[in-house]
């Protein structure tokens, strides 16, 4: 782990996203970067759909966009989860992420409800590779139906890795693994030059 020097903009971000690193800034707003000895993936060919989500991808339950919200997602990611947590976004960081966007190496899935944005998540997509950053729900289901159609995406467009950071009770129950940096190292050191684009249909 090692602490931001310089200013941060897209190009440092795509710089260390290149290498599998990635950002996360403390209380008092200083940025450090993140190589986890354990890093946790999903398999993108073996997702399946969970019986039970099925019912929230009916017609009219939800609507799914592609990269019509990005900087509103984001900035519901950075909204901490209870009174006193804090976040790891902070504000330069999120002027990053959205640059990188316009650039079209970071995307978004949003979910709405009656034209409400409910749900969604985020990350940075370089070669086949997709690094998932986070999500929000404001309404039970709303960001498993993100995760869902994130999917669809990745395997639609034969992606090879899809990275979650670090392991948590939520990603767990997605389906997400964990696997040794070097063996993570290798994964992103021949996926980050194929080239699989992000189709924005679903």
């Amino acid at each position: 782990m090692d602490s931001q020097i310089e200013p941060l903009n897209w190009e440092v971000l795509y710089q260390h996203y290149y290498e599998g690193i990635f950002p996360m800034a403390d209380a008092l707003g200083e940025i450090s970067w993140h190589f986890p000895v354990y890093r946790a993936v999903f398999s993108i060919n073996r997702y399946r759909c969970k019986k039970s989500l099925k019912p929230y991808l009916k017609p009219g339950i939800f609507e799914v966009r592609i990269n019509r919200a990005f900087e509103e997602v984001i900035r519901n990611c950075a909204v901490p989860r209870k009174p006193f947590d804090g976040t790891w976004l902070n504000e330069s960081m999120i002027r990053a992420y959205v640059e990188l966007h316009q650039r079209g190496f970071a995307h978004s899935v949003e979910v709405y409800q009656n034209d409400t944005l409910v749900g969604g998540l985020y990350g940075v997509h370089i070669g086949s590779i997709f690094f998932g950053e986070s999500m929000f729900s404001h309404v039970s289901n709303a960001s498993k139906v993100a995760f869902h159609h994130l999917m669809r995406i990745l395997q639609k467009n034969q992606f090879m890795v899809l990275d979650s950071q670090y392991l948590n009770d939520h990603t767990e129950l997605l389906g997400a693994i964990e696997i040794r940096d070097f063996a993570f190292k290798a994964l992103v050191c021949s996926a980050r030059d194929i080239a699989s684009p992000f189709n924005d249909t679903i």
